[in-house]
């Protein structure tokens, strides 16, 4: 177990354990999984091209990434204490996601989220982002093709929380956490829109008609950029992911400090526990 700082002064053990080819991995896969999402910005434009067949590959391979990736980070790196942490959190955290459902962008996953990759490391942030987003999934009937994106997306949030200044403490890190769970919210709508642009608006052919916001392989990188943007402020950006990210706002001013606490104690008792 890796020893870091925490914002109480004190030390925290990371719950999940990130060794050098843990951490090699975790980057490849992230790598990987962000081709995965801006594919359509990558391709070569060409004037010839009447039509784009979307990576349905992509909807077999995102999964096996993440498998990868919690085979790796959990081999030797998580013992009893930290799987029944992870257990108990995705709980919850798949019962608050049935509280909204998304519905009108409240939904309270996320701000359990980052204070558990916060407290617990980015490893173990990176694997409650995956199981919460696969419980909640279950239990709200929410489960599609979209759902390996939106998992990988939740773990690059839980990871990333872990990850920030460790330092930071008492009302400023409450105002850290604010503006980094504002901050993904409207990431992880972007990121979503991202991946469904071209399967939900199809391919527009250059040339042909009137310019619509629809992914055009024949465009330029600077003017699919552009379609892209309009097309998520005018689907979700004003919507959805500002409901996302008042939500988690509020929740973690009002329930951080308290929550932030109460996973503090329970590291802190964890650690005495026999694995």
């Amino acid at each position: 177990m890796t020893t870091a700082s925490t914002a109480s002064g004190g030390t925290s053990r990371s719950a999940l354990r990130v060794g050098p080819r843990s951490a090699v991995t975790l980057a490849a896969a992230s790598f990987v999984g962000a081709l995965m999402f801006i594919w359509p910005l990558l391709l070569t434009p060409s004037q010839e091209a009447d039509r784009v067949d979307p990576p349905f590959v992509f909807l077999v391979l995102m999964p096996v990434v993440i498998v990868v990736v919690l085979v790796e980070l959990t081999e030797g790196g998580m013992d009893s204490r930290a799987l029944a942490m992870l257990g108990v959190l995705t709980a919850i955290n798949g019962a608050l996601r049935t509280l909204g459902a998304g519905t009108s962008g409240v939904e309270l996953v996320f701000f359990l989220l980052v204070l558990a990759g916060r407290v617990f490391g980015p490893g173990f942030g990176f694997a409650l982002g995956c199981t919460s987003l696969f419980a909640s999934a279950l239990l709200t009937g929410a489960v599609g093709p979209w759902l390996p994106f939106q998992m990988m997306c939740a773990a690059w949030i839980g990871m990333a929380a872990g990850l920030l200044p460790r330092r930071v403490s008492g009302r400023w890190e409450i105002a850290m956490l604010v503006v980094y769970g504002v901050v993904v919210a409207y990431v992880f709508g972007m990121l979503m829109n991202l991946w469904s642009w071209p399967f939900l608006l199809g391919a527009e052919i250059s040339g042909q008609g009137e310019r619509t916001l629809a992914f055009d392989p024949g465009a330029s990188l600077r003017e699919n950029l552009q379609s892209f943007g309009l097309y998520t402020l005018a689907t979700s950006t004003a919507t959805w992911d500002t409901g996302r990210a008042i939500t988690n706002a509020l929740a973690i001013v009002v329930l951080g400090p308290a929550v932030l606490a109460t996973l503090r104690r329970a590291a802190r008792r964890a650690r005495h526990l026999p694995a």
